[in-house]
Order: C-alpha cells, then sequence, then structure tokens
C-alpha cells in the first residue's frame, strides 16, 4: 500500500478508473481529474488517498477527505480489497462520525462496507447517473449577440471567472484561476470539449466541460454553469449540446452527467433531461454506527 497526501496519486487513481470502469461505476476519468485538481490542491493535510497494487497494477484505492469521508475504487476482481480499503479509512480518519458515498450497482463496495457497520442514510442528498446517445444531437442555439464557441488554452483568467460567475448566487466561490490552470493541464482535458457562451464584451456566461474517455467512448460533463443574470435563455441547454457535439466529433459515442437526483436542487436534472439525457443508477450515502 502506498499513501500519498494532497493531490498526489492522481495518476494511480486514473489508471485503475480507466481500467475496470463501465456503467455501474461511480467515478469517471473526469471525476478523478476535476477533483483533484481543484479540492485536493486547497489542504494537503485534509486528503489522504490510499493505493494498493498487485504487481504493476492499481487494484484499489481510498481517498479521505478529513475528517471523515471516503470514496473508493475497487477491482471488481478483488472484491475482497474494499474491506482493506474501509479499515485504512476507519484507522486513518479524523472525525467522530464517518461517512462513505458508492453508486448503488457497486455491489462488492457496498458489501464491504456494511459489513464494517455503515448504513445507508436516505435523508441525505444523492446523485444519479444520467446518460445519453450522442446519435441524435439537437441543433445547439443562443440569442442574437451571444457566441459559442470552446476554449482556448490560454484563456485561464476568462475560464475562472465565468466558473465563479455561474455560482456568485450561492456565495463566493473557492475555485480560484491557479485552481482552473490546475484543472487545463490535468490529462484528460482537452479545449475542444470545453464549451463556452461569449458575450459582445467577450465574457463567458455559460460553460460546459466534458472528459473523454477514449478507452470507453464515454464523455463525462462536469462542471456545468450560468451566470445568474444570463439563466432563463436556452444558455445551458445550448452549451451542453455544442459540447457533446464537440465529443462525438472526439470520437464519443455517449455521455454521462451526475446531477442531484432528490428534490433539493431539480433544476440540473430538469436542464439534462430536457436535451435527451434519461436517469439511471443513484449514490448511496452511508454512515458509520
Amino acid at each position: 500500500m502506498t499513501e500519498y497526501a494532497g493531490p498526489d496519486g492522481l495518476s494511480d487513481m486514473q489508471e485503475l478508473v480507466r481500467r475496470t470502469w463501465s456503467p455501474a461505476s461511480r467515478l469517471h476519468l473526469g471525476d478523478v481529474a476535476w477533483e483533484r485538481s481543484v479540492n485536493a490542491r486547497r489542504s494537503s493535510a485534509d486528503w489522504r488517498t490510499a493505493v494498493w497494487r498487485d504487481g504493476d497494477d492499481v487494484v484499489a484505492w481510498g481517498w479521505l477527505e478529513q475528517p471523515g469521508h471516503l470514496l473508493m475504487t475497487v477491482d471488481p476482481d478483488r472484491p475482497e480489497l474494499a474491506a482493506t480499503v474501509v479499515e485504512w479509512f476507519q484507522a486513518t480518519a479524523d472525525g467522530p462520525r464517518l461517512a462513505a458515498g458508492v453508486l448503488e450497482t457497486e455491489k462488492h463496495l457496498l458489501a464491504a462496507l456494511e459489513s464494517a457497520g455503515f448504513r445507508r442514510d436516505d435523508s441525505a442528498p444523492y446523485f444519479t447517473h444520467h446518460w445519453i446517445s450522442l446519435d441524435a444531437l439537437a441543433e445547439p442555439v443562443v440569442p442574437d449577440g451571444l457566441t459559442l464557441r470552446h476554449v482556448r488554452q490560454d484563456e485561464v483568467a476568462k475560464r475562472g471567472a465565468a466558473h465563479r460567475a455561474a455560482w456568485s448566487d450561492l456565495g463566493p466561490s473557492k475555485v480560484t484561476d491557479d485552481d482552473i490552470a490546475q484543472v487545463m493541464s490535468t490529462w484528460p482535458y482537452r479545449p475542444e470539449l470545453d464549451w463556452v457562451v461569449e458575450n459582445e464584451a467577450g465574457e463567458f456566461v455559460a460553460s460546459a466541460l466534458i472528459w473523454l474517455d477514449e478507452q470507453h467512448q464515454v464523455g463525462l460533463v462536469e462542471p456545468v454553469g450560468c451566470a445568474p443574470a444570463y439563466r432563463r435563455r436556452g444558455l445551458g441547454a445550448a452549451v451542453n449540446l455544442a459540447a457533446l457535439r464537440a465529443l462525438r466529433e472526439a470520437g464519443g459515442t455517449k455521455a454521462v452527467v451526475c446531477p442531484r437526483g432528490d428534490d433539493g436542487y431539480p433544476q440540473a436534472r430538469a436542464l439534462y433531461q430536457s436535451i435527451g439525457f434519461r436517469s439511471g443508477s443513484r449514490t448511496l450515502h452511508l454512515l458509520f454506527g
């Protein structure tokens, strides 16, 4: 077992996710790239990762956000290692209340958590994987004066401003330009799959980033946002459709997005369903004790 702090270990995590991914997996390459590039950079002490290998192959990893939340990926052919990851989590977490998240289809992870004393918390918010085939996508349309295009690699500051503006009504965003620079330099980021709506002043007012797993021809939509002043004008649908069409041109055959599935925040789910995404498996939140 090898243990890392902060954002280190990303390539090991992505290796396992790519090798074992299926529609039954919670995490996509893009999930790991985004979360490690943004969140794990903030405080190395608060983010711990353990990786298990069998020879040259990564066969399991656990990612601990202190004080007590676990994400993990375990090779389905090595289900016994899920219990090992949970044991590491329980021994390493600082907090008195431990929680973990899995997709309901990850039966080997769910079994290990339940055997260790974790129980489902169905009152907690959850997310639902939504899927779309790229065969027949509508043409994206934006109002006069606005332009759809993909981001250039040198537009870090404008891309960062767009991300912060999209969540400004929820309070100041923690995402900095340095975070966005890290995202844009992290594999498998591609600027041609990072789409924006640009206004006449040159500001990005809506955005949608897609991460392509070439091996499985599946793209993950993460994140998507629109500045509050530009909402209810169809920009969310348009920028998603533009990015999805670019994904198809890049060799993707389907895409997944993971909005909230509960009714605490239904807007994103409604947007994705309006352009053709259909609901699949949901996440489960588990608490210890």
